[in-house]
């Protein structure tokens, strides 16, 4: 697939879905919920995905590994798994292992591309290694030289949870003053804080679908919040963020932000889908990787069905081609 020209994943999504018999798949556990802070997200991403897999007659189960156990989970005799689960515990190869040990195919990532993509840190230093543009970082310490960071980093910059996701414990730093505060807020969600960088630009998502050589790129999203503050409300629940699919930049920007995503998506060994958050630097048009999501939201907010659509592929669609990456005939893994 040319990445200007995403119908052509959108074609054989169509083709394949058109031969595929629904009953193949067996009993199938919708996991949600979760214990991250990202619980009432999933919530909303796996009551969509089960209602999906409803309207196709898929025989479609919700489980909440927030509530339930994994005994439970095992008794249940499902034959397949979709993770609707965001962030620990359901994002970080956990779940993964879990399933792995009980045999079950799932969708997503597996147990390493997981493991490696939640933490923001370690990311990085995969992306550095593979020549990948990420903005300059440190991993902050309650001991950490405040004003040494801001002379590194300078201002303004970023402090987060390397675990955390959906914007959550993020400060956008402005004086070295600021520093201690914005540290605190996400060391009390996470024992690894990040600070990097500040990108001053366009705010742009780009999802990825298949695995290894096979691997595309899907549309570029631009993302434009109010006072440009794309946090956890405007993320999810807000309806004055406004999201620009195509994005209105060149097809030269596009397609280098593509590429970039792209790589980023292989060098952490990402399946099935993923979705990689980018800055486009105002001043120099370089785009900069923030992180990749190996287990994106599917909410009415979310991006991947917007890309998706974008490409011809309405939100069952995508739901049901996620789901038949499960299938162990790995031919249809590329289709």
């Amino acid at each position: 697939m040319s990445k200007q020209d995403p119908t052509l994943w959108g074609d054989r999504v169509k083709l394949r879905l058109a031969n595929l018999d629904v009953k193949t798949f067996g009993r199938v556990g919708v996991l949600l919920g979760g214990r991250s802070g990202e619980r009432e997200i999933s919530l909303m991403s796996g009551n969509g995905v089960l209602q999906a897999l409803l309207s196709k007659g898929v025989d479609a189960h919700s489980f909440d590994t927030g509530l339930r156990s994994p005994t439970e989970l095992a008794a249940e005799k499902f034959d397949r798994i979709f993770i609707s689960l965001h962030g620990r515990y359901g994002e970080d190869g956990t779940i993964q292992g879990l399933l792995e040990l009980l045999e079950l195919p799932y969708t997503g990532s597996g147990v390493l591309a997981s493991a490696l993509a939640i933490d923001k840190i370690v990311t990085k230093q995969v992306w550095i290694s593979n020549g990948l543009s990420t903005p300059e970082f440190e991993e902050l310490t309650a001991n950490s030289d405040w004003n040494g960071v801001v002379k590194h980093l300078g201002l303004p910059l970023i402090v987060k949870p390397a675990h955390e996701g959906s914007s959550l414990g993020l400060t956008k730093v402005k004086s070295v003053e600021e520093l201690p505060a914005a540290y605190q807020l996400a060391a009390g969600l996470d024992k690894k804080v990040i600070a990097e960088t500040c990108i001053v630009g366009d705010e742009l998502t780009c999802p990825l679908v298949g695995q290894g050589e096979t691997a595309e790129a899907l549309p570029v999203i631009k993302i434009i919040p109010p006072q440009a503050n794309y946090d956890f409300h405007n993320k999810y629940f807000s309806d004055e963020t406004q999201y620009l699919c195509p994005t209105g930049l060149t097809a030269e920007v596009n397609e280098r932000v593509q590429e970039l995503a792209l790589a980023a998506y292989k060098a952490l060994g990402c399946q099935t889908w993923g979705r990689a958050d980018v800055m486009l630097d105002q001043k120099t048009g370089k785009p900069y990787l923030l992180e990749m999501n190996t287990s994106p939201g599917m909410t009415s907010h979310s991006l991947v069905p917007m890309a998706a659509k974008a490409a011809g592929v309405e939100y069952a669609d995508l739901v049901l081609w996620l789901l038949s990456q499960t299938l162990q005939d790995k031919e249809v893994a590329t289709a």
